[in-house]
């Protein structure tokens, strides 16, 4: 990936891409201008290096980017219902950008601005990129000012890791995610149908016809949403089934097994024709799962198109529209709080 591609002025500051490389050959490549993966190397032995990221080749189109490729999602990762929530007694209402609901933090969230960057070796010798921003009290409708951080480090057990935080002057509501997408079989070479998909949940929330959690907490038993066992992505994607008939396939939150915030294994996904694993884990409470149904880009990396299915994502977060759920985990973050999170994704060969 070219760096000049990716040096330009935003916003009256600057946009560049950073690189940060392993023991082992693997390598991950960031933007600052919404914290954004745009690629991961995975070396193989048997056969050129392969990129599993869904993305593009020059920052212009990130610039026009409606799949939120790779991004950092806030001030709220996923959806927030009519785009209101209330936070002791008073309403706030954000910019709705998803029908009347508002989606990953506005029209203007944390994937179209520019982070600030700081490239540094960490106490173990592995290359880290520190990200900053700061969310000024009221965009896009939140209330206080909150400052980001986040850390992503390249480990030598090929781990991107992600460590998340934030603190704010006034109460406001907090969900942040990672929207990599990812294809095992290399970006660009074919739908993640034949994927095979581990995850560490027994139940789920449904949704309406908008995406948005019904209030329910659903058993995943005797549906297609039943991941506890290893399946292929596709086996159980057109069933006549309400949940993925809504979505085209799979765009929901799983419920995941695990006690309190401990960082705990939570997804494992496997490509066959390449012998490539990637295991997830996570401090969150859940995990978006989305199988890429609405995908459709002709202008990805080196000229490959990304049609429907041709990427998954694996949101490790807080469930969509907690703040309008009570039975839902808190998303609240209060001032003199400090919010915490860590996520990583392992790949293995």
């Amino acid at each position: 990936m070219n760096n000049s591609n990716f040096t330009k002025i935003i916003d009256n500051q600057e946009v560049s891409l950073f690189s940060l490389k392993n023991n082992n050959g693997f390598e991950c490549q960031i933007t600052n201008f919404g914290a954004r993966i745009v690629s991961f190397i995975v070396p193989l032995e048997t056969q050129n290096n392969i990129d599993v990221v869904l993305g593009y080749d020059h920052i212009e189109e990130y610039q026009n980017d409606d799949y939120y490729l790779g991004v950092i999602a806030g001030r709220y990762a996923n959806r927030i219902a009519n785009g209101k929530f209330s936070i002791e007694g008073k309403e706030y209402s954000l910019i709705a950008n998803n029908g009347p609901n508002s989606l990953h933090g506005g029209q203007k969230g944390f994937d179209k601005v520019v982070w600030q960057a700081h490239a540094f070796l960490n106490e173990n010798e592995e290359e880290s990129l520190e990200l900053s921003y700061l969310s000024k009290d009221g965009e896009e409708g939140f209330p206080g000012n909150l400052l980001v951080k986040v850390i992503y480090t390249l480990t030598n057990e090929n781990q991107i890791k992600i460590d998340y935080q934030a603190t704010t002057d006034a109460t406001t509501v907090l969900n942040l995610t990672n929207h990599a997408y990812f294809n095992l079989k290399g970006a660009g070479e074919g739908t993640i149908t034949s994927h095979e998909l581990v995850l560490n949940a027994d139940y789920f929330t449904p949704t309406d016809e908008g995406a948005i959690p019904t209030g329910a907490i659903r058993s995943v038993i005797n549906t297609p949403m039943d991941f506890r066992t290893p399946q292929k992505i596709g086996e159980r994607i057109n069933e006549d089934y309400i949940e993925l008939k809504q979505g085209i396939g799979y765009d929901h939150n799983w419920v995941l097994n695990k006690k309190n915030n401990e960082l705990s294994w939570v997804a494992t996904v496997t490509e066959a024709s390449t012998g490539i694993e990637l295991k997830v884990f996570t401090t969150e409470p859940g995990v978006q799962f989305y199988s890429g149904n609405y995908l459709n880009i002709s202008n990805g990396k080196n000229s490959k198109s990304y049609p429907s299915r041709s990427g998954f994502c694996l949101e490790t977060q807080h469930f969509p529209d907690s703040p309008n759920h009570d039975n839902f985990p808190s998303t609240v973050l209060n001032p003199g709080e400090i919010y915490t999170q860590t996520t990583i994704y392992q790949f293995e060969v």
